[in-house]
């Protein structure tokens, strides 16, 4: 997988283009772009492309980059990414009327144990009653 399977997603090619221009896309921006960009690209190639926004330092790159790995979150979807938005100027989503917009499930291909984190996650959940 690859940069350029990444940007099948609008947003995630939206966000590429910001960091290529030098742009600030937020602490949420860049975690989102930390967290599905993790499965398309090395990590050194991650931390390469988040230290290109202006704001943002290749240490704290590599540390973000350590985090998401070592938490192991799952890409997440558009109500959790609609919420990040409203918590910083930068937009993640560049087109909130498209309710498509945001689901990187849609047109982009994880790997199958992403698939699996998710599901067992909804399966505690219901074991929990929650």
């Amino acid at each position: 997988m690859s940069l350029k399977d990444m940007e099948n997603n609008h947003m995630m090619a939206h966000l590429t283009s910001a960091l290529n221009d030098g742009k600030d896309i937020g602490h949420y921006g860049r975690l989102v772009y930390a967290i599905v960009a993790r499965h398309f690209l090395s990590d050194d190639e991650l931390v390469a492309q988040l230290a290109r926004d202006k704001d943002f330092a290749e240490a704290d790159a590599r540390g973000l980059v350590q985090q998401v790995q070592e938490r192991d979150y799952s890409p997440p979807g558009r109500s959790k990414i609609m919420e990040y938005q409203a918590k910083q100027d930068f937009p993640i989503m560049p087109d909130t009327q498209d309710p498509d917009e945001g689901n990187v499930y849609r047109d982009l291909e994880f790997p199958q144990e992403v698939y699996d984190h998710i599901s067992e996650y909804h399966q505690q959940k219901a074991e929990d009653g929650v």
